[in-house]
């Protein structure tokens, strides 16, 4: 729309320019302001509005005075005596501009040539052409500011799309019309941090953002407030979230949060290796090997994959996935079609199960990836993993799909363009599955009640199809919704949507290998410190197993005699 905007502005003045007895169009260089300063994050006055409309003063304010009127700008109060106001685009006018600017690229491209920015007509998605697709209309503002003394106050993970958000402050302030104050952690201190301002009397945080294996623990310590007592969950459209995050945000049936990032670990690879290679995408575990072992050349600076294998949280997150690879949930869940129930997982009635023949495959897998890695494998963590990928150093690596980023935005990354997204390799017996990620933004349940209204208004904004869409043209590669991921112009920013919603439809995004129970925290970090041990060595498999089913079935008695 910026484009757009900038193109008519250039070309109402060459038209002023040329023709002497053209006159300047009020309206739509109003318009034209109304818009970049609603896109850019600035406040827009009357003044001007006025001021750039290139008539005189009486014409130009009735011409304000009319749009206003017609419902396409909207005034917000800018003081408490509501005797001054921002002018805002309304969702009317925001409508038939988004229109407008797909229209005019499209005549631009009919009667100058050149492609098309809504993409080709015979690009589908599910049997659709992108063309028919509808676009998200950019963020709208609130028609009154929100009332929150010292400013709306946010607690995040330091990852690359809470950083867009951060980023863009300066829209989100003008929408909520209050400044927004956000602190961001690493994901233990979060937790920390999570825990800690549940203590307080009162919270710290009008919004805090939660792992999704954690909503289980903070939903019976009452770290979170069930979101059902403060909003009515139909207002944000449930069935437009993908189904295994919406689950996810989920504990005894009732949801503690809204969808923030639904960021599948897929893997990644090197289209152009495989291919120089004459491999294909591995769909198993024993294909995954083999292809790690063709195209591991250590003499030439090049490893065959990386995954997290730092010790504790980043290995014990890769152990639960592994055991899912084989088709073993770290609990004794209930088969069900597509996967594991847990809807009863509240019921507290479930046991570990690490140490098991699907458990002792995937150990032994793990050690042989260790052979096809680089040297520094066991230090590798979330990022590590994915810098010497993006570098062309790494010819697969398991990855969210949150930190593509760091290759698909870099065009001097050997990975740009060339990387395939998969979901995990199955073992023998085993389906194919995207293990789930990401994050829920939730409300504290200490915060003081006359908070708490505009906190649920501020947490719609920030999880809507508009915001989420936001989020993905200025960087981030995560997307809790199903529109977002099928608007055209997401699609044409990276094929990592249209292959997450396709797992999705087949029901491979699934969220049970790392089920949001009480426990979650202290099993994982069991894991990754058994785990570590075997792959240094120091113990083997089948001790490893027992020793951390030991550990992990110790803990569980022990909180369960609390």
């Amino acid at each position: 729309m910026l484009q757009i905007i900038a193109f008519l502005e250039d070309l109402g003045d060459e038209l002023e320019d040329v023709v002497d007895l053209s006159a300047p169009n009020p309206n739509l260089r109003m318009t034209l302001l109304l818009l970049r300063g609603h896109l850019e994050g600035r406040a827009i006055t009357a003044t001007s509005l006025i001021g750039a409309s290139r008539v005189p003063y009486a014409t130009a304010n009735r011409r304000l005075k009319e749009m206003v009127n017609a419902g396409l700008i909207e005034q917000r109060p800018r003081t408490k005596t509501g005797k001054s106001f921002s002018m805002h685009p309304s969702e009317t006018l925001m409508d038939q501009w988004a229109q407008l600017s797909s229209r005019v690229s499209r005549l631009a491209a009919n009667r100058f040539g050149g492609k098309q920015t809504l993409g080709e007509a015979d690009d589908y998605y599910f049997g659709e052409s992108y063309m028919d697709a509808k676009s998200i209309p950019p963020l709208q503002v609130l028609s009154e500011p929100l009332k929150l003394a010292g400013g709306l106050r946010v607690l995040v993970h330091g990852d690359p799309t809470f950083m867009v958000m951060e980023n863009l402050k300066r829209q989100f302030e003008q929408s909520i019309g209050v400044q927004i104050n956000q602190r961001a952690f690493s994901i233990d201190r979060l937790h920390e941090e999570a825990v800690r301002n549940s203590e307080r009397k009162s919270s710290r945080y009008d919004i805090i953002a939660v792992d999704l294996p954690w909503v289980g623990e903070f939903a019976e310590r009452d770290i979170l407030m069930p979101l059902d007592e403060a909003m009515d969950i139909a207002s944000v459209d449930p069935a437009d979230f993908h189904t295994a995050g919406w689950k996810a945000a989920h504990w005894g049936g009732r949801p503690y949060g809204l969808p923030a990032q639904t960021t599948p670990e897929l893997l990644f690879y090197r289209k152009d290796m495989f291919a120089e290679a004459g491999l294909e995408p591995p769909a198993t575990t024993d294909a995954l090997l083999a292809a790690a072992k063709a195209l591991h050349d250590p003499q030439n600076g090049r490893h065959g994959i990386a995954w997290n294998a730092a010790r504790g949280t980043a290995l014990g997150h890769t152990v639960l996935m592994t055991l899912a690879d084989f088709g073993q949930p770290v609990f004794d869940l209930p088969p069900v079609a597509g996967g594991f129930a847990t809807g009863h997982l509240a019921d507290r009635r479930y046991n570990v199960t690490i140490d098991t023949e699907s458990g002792l495959r995937a150990a032994e897998f793990l050690l042989e990836l260790l052979e096809y890695s680089p040297p520094d494998i066991l230090s590798m963590s979330w990022y590590e993993r994915v810098r010497p990928y993006a570098a062309g150093r790494i010819a697969m690596a398991y990855g969210y799909t949150l930190l593509a980023p760091y290759f698909e935005s870099d065009e001097e990354s050997p990975a740009n363009g060339q990387t395939g997204y998969l979901p995990h390799p199955a073992g023998p017996g085993a389906s194919q599955i995207a293990p789930v990620g990401g994050y829920i933004m939730g409300i504290p349940a200490n915060l003081p009640p006359d908070r708490v209204p505009a906190a649920v208004e501020a947490l719609r904004v920030f999880t809507s199809p508009e915001a989420q869409k936001l989020y993905v043209q200025n960087g981030s590669r995560t997307n809790p919704r199903y529109s977002v991921g099928a608007d055209p112009d997401v699609r044409r920013l990276s094929p990592i949507f249209e292959a997450v919603d396709a797992m999705s439809w087949r029901d491979e995004l699934q969220f049970w290998p790392r089920p949001p129970v009480p426990e979650i925290s202290e099993i994982i970090q069991i894991c990754g410190e058994e785990f570590h041990d075997m792959l240094r060595g120091l113990t083997t498999p089948a001790e490893t197993l027992r020793r951390a089913q030991e550990r992990a079935d110790a803990m569980i008695k022990r909180h369960r005699s609390k």
